[in-house]
């Protein structure tokens, strides 16, 4: 036992009918990274939630450096030496770094002595764990790779032995997923313990020493990772085997349904985002823009939805001009046969505080099969949102359930469904599978094959370069705001990478 961070006997946890823990069993050794895979809603983030104090067990014990211990709130975890590092940041935007890392945490009445023995502290740790970041810049100011050492800096600072990483790629672009790595190995080189909450097995294989897998609130196996594949974890997760690499055959491309021309956005700076972009897609094919988050996809997707104003260019939809310059009217291109599946579900794709079927019908309430009369016909609600959760697998299937309480990849699967039942001519994507497990990544990418094959029109935005290679037709490279290349699936990962970082793009310029 004397080498045994965290051992926890017999968790069992339910939130009225669901079942999130079954007596649930895991030992985590000090100084290495275990990892924690499961499908969305298999009781992961539960699990951590309880170890961290924001959720009480109903029965078993946990046992940290051979001690049992009462966590009743994050506070306790603190105090047993445990931090978490959450999935979505839990930082006060318009503070300081150092702000952040102090809050909470202020150890001096006699302020300006704690700022100071505080900033001390902070260097000490960037040195050591190699996590520079300026203690004076505004959170809101930097970019989501910083905000997230500034997470690991303040469990750090609080004296955490122990990390618990939530999804911590979920929002990091490939470089800044693999100096996260970097970093993770330096804390355990330190005698740190991390225990990694993630659906990404390339990670779990790449980062982990040992692995547990989690499928419908029980703990079905855990394994060294260097004695398993990526294979056996998948199925593991699942109970079935999963088709990791997506099947489609040739597309048939016809008729242009969406035309960009010239497009230029400027965001709320005056900063052009989207400089002179053009490019059409047809029925039956998926376009797929590639690119390093931050290069002017977010906004092109938005420009084009009617959700942000262009400064020029022209769209046509279905051969018909899209007014992206002026008044803008999501409603009216909904109606008009576009569908869009934005970036950021939290912020723009859904209301967390209302249910489920209420979810599952934004944007399309004005819908006659929703109405009775002038008012909504609740009834027909919820059976509609009832079919979709069928069909769609979302977990619990709870059509009153609200919303905030599914897990991400659920999360996802609502908006998806909302969306691509309405049967779309042209479908525009950001980011599908962000936050999504192995078992749902097959199942969205399914559909948007499906949907391709149904002649409809597809334009995916994806940081993941394998889900652009595994799902396009034609690949668009994206930098600085303009479209560098265009390459098709084939294209190998270096040479999209090149395009990625404008290199091959500037010779193409050139020439």
């Amino acid at each position: 036992m004397d080498n045994i961070a965290i051992e926890l006997r017999g968790i069992d946890k339910s939130f009225g009918p669901v079942h999130a823990n079954k007596n649930i069993n895991l030992k985590v050794r000090k100084g290495t990274i275990h990892g924690i895979i499961g499908e969305n809603g298999a009781g992961k983030s539960t699990l951590m939630s309880i170890l961290y104090g924001f959720y009480q067990a109903d029965s078993g014990e946990i046992i940290v450096d051979g001690q049992p211990v009462s966590i009743r709130d994050p506070n306790a975890a603190i105090s047993a030496g445990i931090g978490m590092v959450h999935q979505h940041f839990m930082l006060v935007e318009n503070f300081t770094v150092l702000e952040n890392v102090m809050l909470g945490a202020e150890d001096s009445q006699i302020l300006n002595k704690g700022i100071a023995k505080a900033r001390q502290e902070l260097k000490r740790l960037e040195k050591e764990y190699a996590l520079e970041v300026n203690p004076d810049a505004l959170i809101e100011e930097l970019p989501v790779g910083l905000q997230q050492r500034v997470e690991i800096l303040k469990a750090l600072y609080r004296k955490a032995d122990i990390l618990i990483l939530d999804e911590p790629t979920g929002v990091l672009t490939p470089a800044e997923a693999d100096h996260l790595f970097r970093i993770l190995e330096q804390l355990k080189a330190q005698g740190k313990t991390i225990i990694l909450i993630t659906h990404k097995l390339r990670e779990i294989m790449a980062i982990t020493d040992e692995v547990s897998v989690m499928r419908r609130g029980e703990m079905v196996a855990t394994r060294t990772t260097g004695e398993t594949s990526v294979e056996e974890l998948a199925e593991l997760m699942v109970g079935r085997r999963v088709l990791l690499r997506v099947q489609k055959g040739e597309g048939t491309p016809g008729d242009v349904k969406l035309s960009v021309q010239g497009l230029t956005v400027k965001d709320s700076r005056g900063v052009t985002m989207v400089d002179d972009v053009s490019f059409d897609v047809r029925a039956g094919e998926i376009v797929g823009i590639a690119g390093v988050a931050g290069n002017g996809q977010s906004e092109l997707l938005e420009a084009i939805a009617g959700i942000r104003k262009a400064t020029s260019g022209t769209v046509l939809l279905n051969g018909e001009s899209v007014d992206v310059t002026g008044h803008r009217d999501p409603a009216a291109l909904r109606a008009r046969g576009l569908a869009h599946v934005p970036e950021d579900r939290h912020h723009v794709g859904l209301v967390l505080k209302f249910e489920e079927s209420e979810n599952a019908i934004l944007g399309y309430h004005n819908d006659p099969r929703y109405l009775n009369g002038v008012f909504l016909d609740i009834d027909a609600i919820r059976k509609d949102a009832e079919e979709k959760i069928a069909k769609y697998d979302i977990r619990p299937p709870n059509a009153r359930l609200k919303t905030a309480n599914f897990s991400g990849g659920n999360q996802q699967k609502i908006v998806l469904a909302r969306e691509m039942e309405r049967g779309p001519d042209v479908l525009i994507i950001g980011q599908p599978t962000r936050g999504v497990d192995v078992g749902a990544i097959e199942f969205i990418h399914k559909r948007i094959i499906e949907m391709r094959d149904q002649g409809k029109a597809v334009l995916l935005v994806s940081v993941e370069l394998d889900e652009i290679r595994a799902l396009s037709d034609r690949i668009l490279v994206m930098f600085a705001g303009r479209v560098v290349g265009e390459r098709s699936p084939d294209a190998t990962e270096g040479e999209l990478g090149l395009l990625m970082a404008g290199v091959e793009g500037r010779k193409e310029a050139a020439e």
